[in-house]
């Protein structure tokens, strides 16, 4: 009977020890299926929670005790705020690039350009809340380099995160939004038209990732972490919009 409640307290620990719970930017929940996967067959014992939401919001609640294990943020910015408070054991790594699209909520305006937004025609026109949400915050940026942010500001509406933002112009609660390229790959969205924003508009979009201190003695998360840097998660990010970190 000891023998029996001993094991059955291993097996009990063990599954504790290969649990892992990753806070991720919204603009991965197209690629985090796939991600998944690859990193199962690399471990098949762990078995993983993803929990999606703006980066700020994720970094916050990190902040205040929140059990992630491993935090894949949309930006650089955020990771470093956490290391800088001493939140995160080791030094954010860049692990992909994103992209920001202009996308039309009706399928028949067909592509459409940052300055189409300003039109008179154009009454709503979503990104994502600055404040906490990187691909927002590049939104912004891009319209004020073009000089549009004086004619397109009034006609904002906001998201609370990328996945948020691009679900309101998919409901066409927006008439076009300005989103993150990886979110068109959704299947219901395939043929759908979009353009991407000129990079040089805004501030890279680099996804820096960090192992938290609720981490930190999970090797769970340090697996995650390095599978993160290979290969073979670099080629799924490709495939869903994702920019290798090395490309320029």
């Amino acid at each position: 009977m000891r023998i029996a409640l001993l094991c059955c307290l291993l097996l009990l620990t063990a599954g504790q020890a290969h649990a892992l719970t990753i806070a991720a930017a919204s603009s991965l929940r197209q690629a985090m299926p796939a991600l998944e996967t690859a990193f199962l067959q690399q471990a098949p014992g762990i078995s993983l929670r993803v929990i999606y939401g703006a980066s700020g919001k994720l970094a916050t609640q990190i902040l205040n005790g929140a059990p992630y294990d491993v935090f894949l943020s949309a930006d650089t910015g955020f990771p470093r705020q956490l290391s800088d408070q001493g939140a995160v054991a080791g030094e954010p790594v860049v692990y992909g690039v994103g992209r920001l699209v202009v996308w039309p909520a009706n399928p028949e305006m067909g592509t459409m350009s940052p300055e189409d937004l300003a039109d008179d025609n154009i009454r709503r026109v979503a990104i994502a809340q600055p404040r906490h949400a990187p691909y927002g915050q590049r939104a912004r940026e891009a319209l004020q380099a073009l000089g549009l942010w004086q004619a397109v500001e009034p006609k904002l509406v906001y998201g609370e995160n990328i996945g948020q933002t691009a679900a309101m112009v998919e409901s066409r609660a927006a008439e076009a939004g300005l989103i993150a390229w990886s979110l068109t790959f959704a299947p219901e969205l395939e043929g759908r038209p979009f353009n991407l924003v000129d990079q040089r508009l805004h501030s890279p979009l680099a996804m820096a990732m960090v192992v938290t201190r609720q981490g930190e003695d999970n090797p769970g998360a340090r697996e995650f972490h390095a599978f993160m840097q290979s290969e073979a998660a670099r080629t799924v990010l490709r495939q869903y919009g994702f920019e290798s970190p090395d490309t320029d």
